[in-house]
């Protein structure tokens, strides 16, 4: 039966901070793409909403508080990790200090935007923000 519950899909969350041409980024600490750079997120929890995730995410992988704004959009990635289901939200730092890496992340830091794309990011991020308007076009 665990078998069956760990090949569902999981629901995901990752937060699009942007602040005076900065990208909010971590360096993954686990797998799936341990090293690589990604947007703050993780997994929504049973009986929690997707906003409440998206903060809390934000919270304990850079300690910084955010207010949930718009959905982005959403992608679904698979592979020997697992099928992966991930709503991406604008979200406002509410906040004034520096980041600093917690759970699940490495390092964080705000990448100049205009050097997103030459950061080893994790899969498919750099294309997704670029059709989303975060960075300019590959």
């Amino acid at each position: 039966m665990i078998e069956a519950q760990a090949a569902r899909p999981q629901l995901c969350v990752g937060a699009v901070a942007v602040d005076s041409d900065r990208l909010l980024l971590i360096r993954r600490a686990t797998q799936p793409e341990a090293g690589r750079w990604s947007l703050p997120g993780g997994r929504v929890e049973h009986g929690e909403t997707m906003v409440e995730a998206v903060v809390r995410e934000v919270r304990e992988e850079t300690g910084l508080e955010v207010l949930c704004d718009r959905l982005i959009g959403w992608v679904e990635r698979m592979g020997p990790a697992g099928h992966f289901v991930i709503f991406d939200f604008a979200v406002v730092v509410a906040d004034a200090h520096d980041p600093v890496a917690g759970s699940d992340a490495a390092a964080v830091m705000w990448a100049p935007i205009g050097t997103v794309g030459e950061l080893e990011l994790v899969a498919g991020l750099l294309d997704f923000l670029a059709e989303h308007g975060v960075v300019e076009t590959i």
